[in-house]
């Protein structure tokens, strides 16, 4: 195997272990809790939103020279980022950037990625550079009533930075409203795991939820499609804004075209998705 291609399976196999663990990384309205490098104070962009928690990173050599240190336990829990070089080449081979001949000269990125911590969780003598914006958002009251009535409920967190369910766990975890610049997003955000919890062995016991057997599954899909619209359709019942339904609706779209826009699926999908929208609002329905 190339080393290029090492580089992308890493990277592939970090994303599988997340959404396998019940987090969606690429969903992400919230604007608080994202990774950061220490050095320089700077949000991390592109594939490395999708690898690394929320927290703020620094590799080795930034710890060791600022006067921190990795905790001995930690040494080996490192995380991995990746950074892409620019390369120019011409028919034989690799040149020099500073080449003032451009003619005929291709440009390409070749992915590299380097270890990784967390520097307020796992290293010592060192302070966080972090200042996350913050929006005040009054309740929707009645976005807010549809959560108090669910009846038995999941345990649920507000903690930054992601947003899952897990089963095993049955627990829900969002953000909180004031990481959202858009208080609608975080009912939407809401929303969708909650609708995700319906499906534990206690409640509805839908199979996507009860026998998730990994992303990029068939029965994973389905589940993601019904979370997806039973949010939706919560959003609907609240009067909440239609750019958040529609926003429901591209990431809808996604993962129809995953499944190769089966007419069929969409229709299963929603009458469960229905189902789980009546459970969390009581509303009794026919089996």
């Amino acid at each position: 195997m190339s080393k290029k291609n090492y580089v992308y399976e890493k990277i592939t196999n970090e994303i599988i272990k997340k959404l396998e663990e019940g987090t969606i990384p690429w969903k992400q309205p919230f604007k608080n809790g994202l990774p950061t490098r220490w050095k320089p104070n700077e949000q991390y962009r592109g594939i490395n939103l999708l690898l690394l928690p929320s927290g703020e990173y620094a590799s080795k050599k930034q710890i060791l020279e600022a006067g921190g240190r990795i905790k001995k336990e930690e040494m080996k829990n490192a995380y991995i980022s990746v950074y892409w070089h620019w390369w120019k080449v011409k028919e034989k081979g690799e040149i020099d950037e500073t080449e003032e001949n451009e003619e005929n000269v291709k440009k390409f990125a070749k992915p590299f990625y380097y270890k990784v911590w967390e520097i307020n969780t796992q290293c010592t003598g060192l302070e966080s550079k972090r200042k996350d914006k913050t929006y005040n958002h009054s309740p929707i009251e009645q976005a807010e009533e549809i959560i108090e009535n669910y009846f038995n409920p999941p345990s649920v967190s507000f903690n930054s930075g992601s947003a899952w369910y897990k089963p095993f766990e049955d627990h829900v975890n969002v953000p909180p409203k004031k990481d959202f610049e858009n208080i609608h997003e975080y009912y939407s955000t809401l929303y969708h795991e909650l609708i995700h919890s319906t499906g534990h062995k206690s409640r509805l016991n839908r199979e996507g939820v009860t026998a998730h057997n990994g992303f990029g599954t068939e029965s994973y899909s389905k589940e993601e499609l019904i979370a997806e619209l039973g949010a939706s359709m919560l959003c609907g019942v609240t009067g909440i804004d239609n750019e958040t339904i529609d926003n429901s609706a591209s990431y809808i779209q996604s993962w129809l075209r995953a499944l190769k826009n089966d007419k069929t699926l969409i229709v299963s999908a929603s009458q469960k998705a229905q189902k789980a929208s009546d459970y969390i609002q009581g509303i009794k329905f026919n089996q």
